[in-house]
């Protein structure tokens, strides 16, 4: 009702090719840039900012959780009559594994895709890492661009998303100090 149906011009330039990339993205590309982030974070010894990496991390899964309990809000390709459901149909194995996790295909409000990406390349910008710089924000705009394509998310999720992120980088980096968690953990060898 907020924003209509602008999700449908997504869709003009639908075609094959671009719906198998778009799932990879979706499926793989994310999780790899979170994963890699953290590991970039860790072998760099930034260790201030692996810190505030996982603490983000949580704090937006915390945060994006009530609102999928009491605000569901469904996916655009089975809401809109002219957005196809691309992910979702393009096999079986996917849908049934999605479902696994979102039964109802009701939580979108706010895109934990773009609030992860997002907080990702928030954090990659203050590591100094100028090629990984490059990459995560590539990746974080084929993300944005997937979940609308796909007919996963609505853009208000994606503003929810962008706005969960921008809050949670900005109480991580100016309060990184009230988490009291140690820079450094003793890690014993014997057996």
């Amino acid at each position: 009702m907020i924003e209509g149906d602008i999700v449908n011009y997504v869709q003009y330039i639908a075609n094959p090719l671009l719906t198998y990339i778009s799932s990879a993205v979706y499926l793989f590309a994310f999780p790899f840039l979170l994963v890699f982030t953290f590991f970039i974070l860790v072998y760099t010894q930034k260790l201030k900012l692996l810190k505030q990496f996982t603490i983000a991390f949580i704090l937006i899964y915390l945060i994006a959780y009530p609102f999928y309990v009491l605000l569901p809000v469904e996916v655009t390709g089975y809401t809109l009559k002219n957005v196809e459901p691309l992910l979702y149909e393009l096999n079986p194995i996917i849908s049934q594994g999605i479902r696994m996790s979102d039964p109802n295909l009701d939580n979108c409000l706010p895109s934990l895709h773009t609030a992860l990406s997002v907080m990702s390349i928030l954090i990659v910008f203050k590591s100094g890492l100028r090629r990984y710089k490059m990459f995560a924000t590539s990746v974080t705009a084929a993300i944005l661009f997937t979940t609308l394509y796909l007919g996963i998310h609505w853009i208000i999720d994606l503003i929810t998303g962008f706005i969960l992120a921008l809050g949670v980088f900005y109480i991580t980096d100016r309060h990184l100090h009230l988490f009291k968690i140690p820079d450094r953990f003793k890690i014993n060898h014997r057996m």
